[in-house]
């Protein structure tokens, strides 16, 4: 009855199965390697082992090996990195070929499968001496290479041969070079701009790591030469303003309008901005190819890295967004679309987010097809030098983790950065994968330019201020070599300055304009006041083969038996009956209904196709191979698509992925699951920079939801509380409700549903409004099999929507009751259960009424129920947490300021406490029971 003959093809796998493959590595096991939607794995890659012929001349030449081998994986330790000269190389033995027998200088040796530089005549063979200078120019210049940690031999392969072989390439030509000596130029006269005329500015200048313009340049040109035409970038303050005003194109006269004080918003939109150092720019460039290349550079907030999730996230949504809307089936990941992400050395190895993020990189739910990292290397972090800020030899290090190639480069020589960028480029576009250019540069001031760096690194700032800059010596370079005249030189730096005195009295006609609501936002608003009703109703024709469809798989996925008896059958018959809808199959009804709309969404979290509770199962495992089916995108050949997401275990990373997702497209409901409410914990930054105040700092809005499992049930401390209270605190509205002109327009809404139904209705509520918010969702855990904590069908027809507070609709005679417990959560079905056993006397005093929407405060609605109890003399406010979490200090000010006659909301519910619960099992009992029991107290 409920199987469909939609049989899926298998998913392709990485590497094509071949003879050629090196042996040795294992492959890691695939799960769900059945083409489910979102489930993209880079495309495939093939190298050839060696021949024969190589094989043999490598057994032959074993000690040639073996200096090439100690090259490759320890050259990089002798290499001139250090533009301050404050690391000296180091003398290391493997690299001497006479610790190999290799003596004699001018015996020849075929390199062929040894070496892949050009190196000797054409016959293939080299002397021990060319050999080692060659070795030497690849491995220990300005540039150096790690790669041999890398566990797969092919990629290793290719890596070495790729370098070696284009050691020689010609320098670029004068064009080039005349273009990154600008692009240099521009950046210094731009700080000295700054300094000369916003001197008590803390900027977060470029200078001493100005060649970082060179190496995005390059990337920028080599992406528009392939064919990509979307880089998302995420990066710091460092340096952002030479990069936003030297290659983005933002125009100098905002920063400088914004720096005199003004909004970078029009003065008519609800902004409350941000600084200097977190604006962003989203401009299209060309370097001479056929379509442009369209740059999305992300806000970022002052917490270091926190925007890399938001970049891998935004990007994701927009890949899909491509793929989705692309003919070409020969598309991969990548292909289109390029992640950027720049880092500061300190903070690449101190913040955790680093390694949760590049743990994302090769999930295939979160894979971008290859992101290029740049960590500008201060070898500094503030005050802490790296001897105090790391534990490894490089920053880069931390990168090994995902078998990242690292390229190390001196900062001084923007060359070799551009040859840098361009040896990660390559290696990124062949494998799909993270790769790292550690761009090892100084800082010329402080940790900003008003600080006094020598008070902690003398020795370092007495090198830096008696040093040249890097534009100073490349415009050296390029005057020996008659590139540019002294003539040249005067005119660029003047030019230059004329230009940005040109923008700086500008200013005073300029008038920002708003960036927002454009492209895929294009027509929905801003909103002025919270909409916290609307008809969110769907038919019951849909919804019952909505219902149906959404547990109806193919004949190729043998179903778990104890699936079939507990959540198929069971959800059919809740269907036909249509009175008693269960938590899952509500949420299933709103996920199906806004899919068969046209919407797309993305759920994830940890194990969420399943669900925490085994309470979901938005997929079904095939007990035989694994293979996964989705049965909600088997609903119409029109409708959208869910992704089904399982995320490893993080969250700082895997929410602020989220995010990114959310702020790409409103057309997407993107949900965020907890494991348990109070996973959100770890994700404290992204929730307090990015979901919380995206929209007031940056007016991007987001639709995000996040679910968090709530509820005292006895679990001990951590995983009874979702810490909602905190999202409350964080809410952006009046703490007065008295007057009839309240208007609230929160950052976010935080609900606490206790219905099938009204889960249903909120899901579709964040979708059918014409702009968006976050929404938090203290949401259950007991309550999913609660017998009575159901919902029929006629609760979600049309006309129907969700409900900011459910009236107690028990109540006999309104005028008798006395005493109002207003209550919110699970606590209500104990509240009710221990009304029901009160003698019928006492039961006509109380009333007990729900809240289920804590932001926006349902100031309205409660304003009616009060009004129904003309008689009642004591209003409660019960609930379960203790007294300093939970809703309690949000909504006390609140209710008092529209109690009638001043009275006071009287407190029932947990004594404070510095845990959230007590891990006591008696305590926990006697406590609950103690709730109770004062609820109905005293009457």
């Amino acid at each position: 009855m409920w199987r469909l003959a939609l049989r899926k093809p298998p998913c392709t796998s990485l590497y094509k199965t071949s003879s050629l493959r090196s042996k040795g590595v294992p492959l890691r096991r695939r799960y769900h390697e059945d083409a489910a939607y979102g489930y993209r794995v880079p495309k495939k890659f093939e190298y050839p082992d060696y021949s024969l012929e190589q094989l043999k001349n490598r057994q032959q030449q074993a000690a040639l090996v073996c200096l090439v081998g100690a090259y490759r994986s320890t050259g990089h330790r002798a290499t001139d990195l250090d533009p301050l000269r404050l690391q000296k190389k180091e003398i290391i033995p493997e690299l001497d070929p006479a610790r190999y027998g290799l003596t004699d200088p001018d015996t020849c040796f075929n390199i062929d499968g040894i070496l892949a530089a050009p190196v000797g005549d054409k016959s293939g063979y080299s002397s021990i001496a060319e050999i080692h200078q060659a070795l030497n120019d690849i491995y220990c210049g300005h540039v150096a290479f790690e790669f041999e940690h890398i566990p797969d031999t092919p990629e290793k392969r290719w890596l070495a041969d790729y370098v070696e072989s284009t050691s020689k390439e010609s320098r670029p030509d004068s064009a080039k070079r005349r273009r990154f000596y600008d692009l240099l130029v521009r950046s210094e006269v731009f700080d000295n701009f700054m300094q000369k005329k916003f001197g008590q500015v803390k900027r977060y200048g470029l200078e001493g790591a100005e060649s970082a313009i060179v190496a995005l340049d390059e990337l920028f040109s080599l992406c528009n030469q392939s064919g990509i035409t979307e880089a998302v970038i995420g990066m710091p303050h460092r340096g952002r303003l030479n990069i936003l005003i030297d290659l983005l194109k933002y125009p100098p006269r905002a920063l400088f309008h914004k720096l005199q004080g003004h909004a970078e918003f029009p003065e008519s939109l609800p902004a409350s901005g941000d600084v200097i150092s977190h604006i962003s720019s989203s401009p299209s460039l060309n370097y001479g190819y056929k379509e442009n290349l369209n740059i999305t550079m992300m806000h970022n907030p002052s917490h270091l890295e926190a925007v890399n999730p938001v970049v891998a996230g935004y990007g994701r949504a927009k890949q899909m967004y491509l793929f989705d809307n692309n003919t070409d089936p020969r598309c991969a990941l990548g292909d289109r679309l390029i992640g950027i992400q720049i880092h500061g050395d300190a903070a690449f190895t101190g913040q955790g987010v680093i390694m949760e993020t590049l743990g994302l990189s090769n999930l295939p739910h979160f894979s971008l097809g290859g992101t290029v990292h740049i960590i500008i290397n201060n070898q500094i972090g503030y005050t802490t030098p790296a001897t105090n800020a790391r534990s490894t030899l490089y920053t880069s290090d931390i990168a090994k983790l995902v078998n990242a190639p690292i390229i190390h480069v001196n900062g001084d020589y923007p060359e070799e950065v551009a040859r840098a960028m361009r040896i990660a480029f390559e290696y990124r576009r062949m494998f799909r994968k993270d790769v790292i250019v550690d761009l090892i540069t100084f800082r010329r001031w402080g940790h900003n330019e008003l600080d006094e760096p020598s008070f902690t690194q003398p020795q370092m700032y007495n090198i830096i201020r008696s040093r040249a800059s890097v534009p100073k010596l490349y415009e050296r370079k390029m005057l020996e070599d008659k590139i540019i005249t002294k003539a040249d030189v005067e005119l660029t730096r003047q030019s230059f300055t004329r230009h940005l005195e040109a923008e700086l009295a500008a200013v005073k006609d300029y008038t920002p304009q708003a960036d927002h609501l454009k492209g895929k936002w294009a027509g929905l608003i801003m909103s002025t006041e919270a909409v916290t009703q609307i008809d969110t109703g769907v038919a019951r024709e849909t919804l019952q083969e909505v219902g149906r469809k959404s547990v109806l798989v193919d004949d190729a996925i043998k179903v778990h038996p104890r699936l079939v008896k507990h959540h198929i059958q069971p959800r059919l018959k809740r269907l036909e009956q249509g009175t008693t809808v269960d938590w899952a199959t509500a949420e299933t009804l709103a996920f199906g209904s806004l899919l068969k709309e046209g919407y797309n969404i993305r759920l994830c979290g940890q194990d969420v196709g399943r669900g925490t509770f085994s309470q979901r199962h938005a997929m079904f495992v095939c007990q035989e191979t694994e293979n996964v089916s989705v049965p909600l995108n088997n609903i119409s050949a029109t409708q959208g698509k869910m992704e089904v997401a399982n995320s490893n275990l993080s969250e700082l990373a895997v929410l602020g992925f989220e995010y990114g997702v959310s702020i790409q497209s409103p057309n997407i409901l993107p949900i965020w699951e907890a494991q348990f409410g109070d996973f959100n914990n770890t994700a404290q930054v992204i929730i307090d920079t990015y979901i919380s105040s995206g929209e007031s700092k940056w007016l991007r809005q987001s639709g995000l939801v996040m679910l968090l499992p709530h509820g005292y049930d006895g679990a001990g401390p951590e995983h009874s509380s979702s810490r909602f209270e905190r999202f409350l605190q964080m809410c952006s509205i009046p703490m007065n409700m008295s007057g009839n002109d309240v208007v609230q327009n929160p950052n976010m809404h935080v609900a606490i549903p206790t219905t099938p139904a009204q889960i249903f209705h909120l899901l579709r509520r964040q979708m059918k409004r014409n702009y968006r918010k976050p929404l938090v969702v203290a949401g259950p855990k007991t309550l999913l099999r609660l017998s009575a904590a159901t919902s029929s069908l006629d609760d979600m027809l049309p006309g129907t929507s969700f409900r900011p507070v459910i009236p107690d609709t028990l109540v006999a005679n309104p005028d008798a009751v006395t005493r109002v417990v207003f209550v919110a959560g699970k606590l209500y079905y104990d509240l009710a259960k221990a009304h029901a056993a009160q003698d019928e006397g006492l039961r006509n005093r109380i009333a007990i009424v729900r809240l289920e929407e804590l932001c926006p405060f349902p100031r309205q609605e409660l304003l009616r129920e009060i009004a129904r109890f003309a008689n009642a003399a004591e209003f409660v406010w019960c609930q379960e947490e203790t007294m300093n979490a939970g809703a309690y200090t949000f909504i006390c000010p609140r209710f008092q300021s529209i109690l009638p006659n001043n009275a006071p909301l009287r407190y029932i519910g947990r004594g404070p406490l510095a845990a959230p619960v007590t891990g006591i099992s008696s305590v926990f009992k006697s406590e609950q029971a103690q709730i109770l029991h004062d609820a109905f107290a005293n009457m």
